[in-house]
């Protein structure tokens, strides 16, 4: 189901406090995608998305914005940092690597939407599996004029013919009495009363072969899986619970009830309609310190980004994925630098500008309390854990919104990131003691906030190495 822009906005209030500004520009830009979709498809050609610029300092939610996007919308999103790129000719991810990162992302949500519609077939045929090895077939004896030699010869001649392997048959004589204890197995499976219980399973090994990924991925190749598909894969035995041994036999069934090519397609083209890009620390590829002509040229990275950004085709081991309907959004503190530091053509693509303001003494009290996973909230579940009921005055979280709003003043301003190294210094004493506590209550009031924390907030000198 569509979401409109008052209802992204909503859900994001549910983890964003404040940057109302922000959170209104992103909700519309990702609204714009499904108006584009309504419309002729010479005009659905014409329009691009109107990529944004989030402007402010650290700690006040362009990361966490951009976080929950995922989430709240159901389209590809990845998050990158443009710092990691490097312009070409150097060693580095080049920037055509996020879109690679896309693809894959789009890969997955798509696989896993397939997989939930042939789920129902796959778990019964992952329960069929499970009957067999925890019942397994009474072992017949190997005949000694079996030739192990003339057995590889023969399938790879047949492989020659055209014909495939097929899967062996059991291995083994299935009596009467195997039967019915089957019966009575699936019928144990069905119920749920084996979930707990141990068997040895083979799966594939999870470790891939891996060389020149980088490399031979600007060319839209997957080399670890091309040595992956020359090699037999591997197997390797594990020890797991039925529940989940059948997770895993249901991923392999639903693997081979699936279209893959009908995958890829879908993935490549729900990445270039709907298809997130966030460039986080894009101010620190901006060139406003011009001295530093010996390191990697920051305009050669802004160049390098410049055609992904206006839009170009792009080679990925799923086929080609044009960038031209991506939507990017770009964020970056730019407290050393200005957005007109950018290169002019980069500044042109991104023409929405949000400015997120300074969090003031208010926003920290809502965000210590407000949001679904508010830092109060995980502190008191991290120490109930221990049987420990932890409970916060609201003398107390102001005081505590208090003491950071003064500490981000006076020293570095690091916005809503200061609240958890108060909480953390504040608490440190209950989260050591807790699991000696046995049951107890434990309220903390703002004399107890001002005993551990007040003293070293009035003096800079240890705010500095300690809050």
């Amino acid at each position: 189901m569509v979401k409109t822009p008052k209802e992204i906005v909503a859900q994001l209030d549910a983890y964003v406090i404040g940057q109302d500004d922000a959170k209104k520009a992103v909700a519309v830009a990702l609204y714009n995608r499904y108006r584009r979709m309504q419309l002729s498809e010479t005009m659905q050609r014409e329009i691009t998305p109107k990529n944004l610029l989030m402007i402010g300092p650290t700690g006040v939610g362009k990361t966490e914005i951009a976080r929950r996007l995922a989430k709240v919308v159901n389209a590809p999103f990845v998050k990158v940092e443009a710092t990691k790129f490097t312009e070409v000719g150097y060693v580095g991810r080049d920037v055509e690597s996020m879109v690679r990162d896309l693809a894959d992302v789009a890969v997955q949500m798509e696989e896993a939407k397939q997989f939930e519609g042939v789920r129902g077939r796959a778990t019964r045929e992952a329960d069929k599996r499970l009957v067999k090895l925890l019942v397994p077939a009474i072992k017949k004896e190997k005949k000694s004029n079996s030739n192990p030699m003339a057995d590889m010869m023969s399938m790879l001649q047949n492989m020659q013919n055209g014909e495939m392997p097929q899967p062996k048959a059991e291995d083994g004589e299935v009596t009467d009495e195997v039967r019915n204890q089957r019966l009575t197995v699936a019928e144990q499976l069905e119920k749920g009363l084996l979930e707990d219980r141990e068997l040895q399973v083979t799966v594939a090994d999870a470790k891939k072969p891996t060389g020149g990924n980088d490399m031979y991925g600007q060319m839209g190749i997957d080399m670890g899986e091309m040595l992956g598909n020359m090699m037999p894969q591997k197997k390797v035995q594990r020890t797991m619970t039925v529940k989940e041994a059948r997770e895993v036999f249901i991923k392999e069934e639903s693997d081979k009830l699936v279209n893959h090519a009908d995958i890829y397609h879908d993935a490549i083209k729900s990445a270039e309609n709907n298809g997130i890009i966030f460039i986080d620390e894009i101010d620190k590829i901006a060139s406003g310190d011009k001295r530093t002509s010996g390191e990697v040229s920051r305009d050669g990275v802004q160049r390098d980004i410049l055609p992904i950004v206006e839009g170009s085709t792009v080679n990925t081991k799923y086929g080609p994925l044009s960038t031209e309907h991506v939507l990017f959004i770009g964020s970056g503190a730019f407290a050393t630098a200005k957005p007109s530091d950018l290169i002019p053509e980069l500044q042109g693509r991104f023409p929405i500008r949000v400015e997120l303001k300074d969090l003031t003494e208010n926003d920290f009290v809502r965000i210590l309390t407000e949001p679904d996973n508010a830092l109060v909230k995980q502190y008191m579940a991290l120490i109930g854990a221990d049987g420990v009921h932890v409970t916060f005055t609201k003398e107390a979280i102001e005081s505590i919104a208090q003491i950071a709003t003064r500490v981000n003043r006076d020293t570095d301003n690091i916005g809503a990131r200061r609240l958890a190294t108060i909480l953390e210094k504040l608490l440190e004493d209950v989260l050591y003691e807790g699991p000696d506590m046995g049951l107890g209550d434990i309220t903390i009031t703002a004399k107890y906030v001002d005993d551990k924390i007040g003293n070293i907030a009035a003096d800079k000198d240890m705010t500095r190495f300690i809050l």
